[in-house]
């Protein structure tokens, strides 16, 4: 069962996604929250495994509530739930250890598979708006130069073609089916990739990839080679 933790400032959409999500199999929602002040509090009563996280509330927003629970409890996952015109919120949302980022509205079965997604440790981001992320990734990227994620030389320098090929897809927002398809090898060989690169490069998951790659400019350094 995955326990859940609902984050969001207005009562009717907590209460919405309790009454549905309660009711999937797989999930228990444990708690609702109304600002990240009482998200805090409430993951030292009960540690859930999953957080929906509303990005803009009172008292402590998603972003810096997200940012304080990743210190802490690096395992809790958190999705960020919000709106389309979030920009200024979303990098640094994911930046500091969020799994998901989904738009508000989406259907109850996207959602439950959101969970399911990050619970079992990968990223989640909605396909309407993950080209809009791949793009503010790289514009913040190449703005906060001070910030740039730091992987060792010798750890980029063992990289296979492959491995390079696989990481500039990820950097352009690429599923895992559009990675296989466009390399030509199965879902699975593709996930064994991505569990090798995160393991080298010492990479907490496929958010901090994507970032990486778009600051390194993957693309463009695999063409040259």
């Amino acid at each position: 069962m995955i326990k859940v933790l609902i984050a969001d400032d207005q009562e009717l959409i907590r209460e919405s996604l309790r009454i549905v999500l309660d009711s999937k199999e797989e999930i228990s929602v444990v708690g609702t929250a109304q600002d990240g002040q009482e998200v805090m509090q409430k993951i030292r009563e009960i540690t859930p495994d999953v957080i929906l996280m509303d990005i803009r509330m009172p008292k402590m927003d998603g972003v810096q509530c997200t940012k304080i629970i990743k210190e802490n409890e690096p395992d809790i996952k958190i999705i960020i739930l919000t709106t389309f015109d979030d920009d200024e919120y979303v990098y640094n949302a994911l930046k500091f250890g969020a799994s998901g980022y989904m738009l508000k509205g989406v259907s109850m079965d996207e959602l439950e598979n959101a969970i399911k997604t990050v619970h079992s440790g990968r990223a989640m981001i909605n396909p309407d708006i993950a080209t809009k992320v791949i793009k503010l990734f790289s514009q913040m990227a190449q703005s906060e130069n001070d910030e740039t994620i730091q992987v060792d030389k010798n750890s980029v320098a063992e990289l296979t073609k492959t491995e390079w090929k696989i990481i500039a897809e990820v950097g352009k927002g690429a599923t895992n089916k559009e990675i296989a398809d466009r390399l030509f090898l199965s879902d699975g060989t593709v996930r064994n990739y991505l569990s090798g690169i995160l393991s080298k490069l010492e990479l907490r998951d496929r958010t901090q990839l994507a970032i990486w790659a778009v600051q390194t400019n993957a693309s463009k350094k695999l063409s040259e080679d």
